[in-house]
């Protein structure tokens, strides 16, 4: 970094460091840094401390937490003090998930200041989730609360999904119950958390209730706390909600996603509402929403039920180029199709598909082909199904 027309001061050692840590370029740090200590420049101990920080944040970005604790120590001993370097070891040896030495450092760095980084929390909320040390997300959450640190939406978040994630969504909504007595306010991605929650535990009046309360604080935007809403009108029948609901969300700008459609498209395809499921096809084209294989199923099935059999055609055909795999419900409905229209080139392909792709037959689909095949005379079929498929 030295040239005949250019001398780094200590400054510049740090505002180079500092560029080279954005680029994620360690080595350079490394480097800059030991160049650094070998020039003892008479301004040194003004900066020593931020380059210090530098140097141990690129390290504990590069996973070398350990490198960074000794230069570190080896910063105290030169009696330099730089207290935010707590923050980036304890999220250096968190990320590495070394309890042990995180809880020795929260420990050490209390002892001498306070720890106002809301980052710091989330990354030990994290950890302790990874390590099932749940409990432990919940001291966090205390613990900023004794530091006068604001308990923030994601940290929350954390911690009602790691219950969730370990011990199942009772557990999760439990916790969420406690947290709220306490004091603690959920913010969107919270609130969209525990309302999945609630949907998936059947419990349909506490998600209504939470999600108004969602609405009457002005967090009307979340897509995902809409489409948990809309999911759970559809597994309950009630059509009426989920279209009104859809309504308000885009009245507010957002934008349904193929979750919501695939849950219209169902709820539709149980009132046997072709043109109604026409137009939410066309509009999820319109709105480049992609489909899934939910989404196909459902459909095929609504026109299967009305034996639109050409279209049920149709749309496999395509789902089939898009690269669609075939699983149970896809190929019940095809195999139904194919048998009852009589079309046993295709069907024998279909089958030819599912043995690729690892697909078994029960008992109901192989009748269903085997019956296809016997009408058709084909014996030859009937013989390599009974070969090639162990009915489940």
């Amino acid at each position: 970094m030295k040239s005949s027309s250019v001398v780094m001061d200590s400054r510049c050692y740090l505002h180079v460091m500092e560029a080279y840590l954005r680029l994620d370029n360690c080595e350079k740090v490394v480097e800059l840094f030991s160049e650094f200590e070998s020039r003892k420049l008479s301004d040194s101990k003004r900066y020593l401390g931020q380059i210090y920080r530098v140097l141990c944040e690129s390290l504990g970005k590069s996973r070398r937490a350990f490198e960074a604790l000794e230069y570190f120590r080896e910063m105290e001993k030169k009696g330099v003090s730089e207290y935010s370097i707590y923050s980036t070891l304890i999220c250096s040896f968190a990320r590495l998930r070394e309890v042990k030495v995180v809880e020795e450092l929260v420990t050490e760095a209390k002892s001498k200041t306070t720890i106002r980084d809301p980052d710091v929390y989330l990354k030990l909320v994290i950890m302790y989730v990874e390590e099932g040390l749940l409990e432990k997300t919940l001291e966090v959450a205390e613990a900023m609360k004794d530091a006068d640190v604001k308990v923030s939406d994601c940290v929350l978040c954390a911690i009602i999904n790691g219950f969730s994630k370990r011990r199942g969504f009772s557990s999760s909504v439990n916790v969420y119950e406690k947290l709220i007595l306490k004091g603690y306010e959920p913010g969107q991605v919270t609130y969209a958390s525990i309302i999945n929650a609630y949907c998936r535990l059947g419990q349909h009046i506490k998600a209504e209730k939470v999600f108004a309360e969602m609405m009457q604080k002005g967090l009307d935007k979340c897509v995902v706390a809409y489409s948990s809403m809309i999911v759970m009108y559809g597994k309950t029948n009630r059509l009426k909600n989920a279209m009104k609901l859809v309504a308000k969300m885009k009245e507010k700008g957002c934008k349904p996603n193929v979750w919501i459609y695939n849950s219209l498209i169902d709820m539709h395809g149980k009132e046997k509402d072709l043109k109604q499921i026409e137009k939410l096809w066309k509009e999820m084209k319109r709105r480049k929403v992609e489909p899934d294989k939910i989404t196909y199923t459902s459909i095929i099935g609504a026109y299967c039920k009305a034996k639109e059999f050409d279209k049920c055609i149709k749309l496999y055909n395509e789902y089939r180029i898009n690269k669609g795999g075939i699983d149970k419900a896809m190929a019940g409905t095809m195999v139904g199709v194919y048998s009852k229209v009589g079309m046993v080139d295709e069907l024998v392909k279909l089958l030819q598909d599912m043995k690729i792709e690892g697909q078994r037959l029960d008992q109901r689909l192989y009748q269903s082909a085997w019956n296809a095949f016997t009408e058709a005379g084909m014996q030859l079929q009937t013989q390599w199904m009974k070969e090639s498929f162990h009915v489940s």
